[in-house]
């Protein structure tokens, strides 16, 4: 069983910060990408950041500039340092990990339990 548990989401007034960490545990043998993916209410899931295990970094145009992206190999876990933050990035950020759960098996998806983000103005 592979789990991905996900960590500091909350409340902050516009302008502030938050970092959020997802920590993958279980049967890996390793990890691919890892990803932020956030869904508003009444929007569709949408990529916020991704990092590939050699640490090349992807962001959504929204983001660039304010939103880092960061991975810790050794301790699978992905962490999202969001600055600046704005009403519009109020959403449930979903930690996303493409991982292989065994030797000889192919790479899988697997998705924390999400994690509310609510920015005030």
């Amino acid at each position: 069983q592979v789990q991905l548990v996900e960590s500091g989401g909350g409340l902050v007034q516009a302008g502030g910060s938050l970092r959020l960490s997802c920590a993958a545990s279980g049967s890996i043998f390793s990890i691919n990408a890892m990803g932020w993916y956030r869904q508003a209410p009444g929007k569709q899931r949408e990529l916020v950041a991704a990092i590939t295990s050699g640490g090349s970094t992807n962001y959504a145009d929204s983001v660039k500039g304010r939103f880092t992206i960061s991975r810790d190999n050794a301790k699978n876990t992905v962490y999202l340092q969001m600055n600046s933050l704005k009403p519009e990035d109020t959403a449930v950020y979903y930690c996303n990990a493409d991982l292989f759960p065994g030797v000889g098996v192919l790479s899988e998806d697997y998705w924390g339990q999400g994690t509310q983000v609510t920015v005030s103005s």
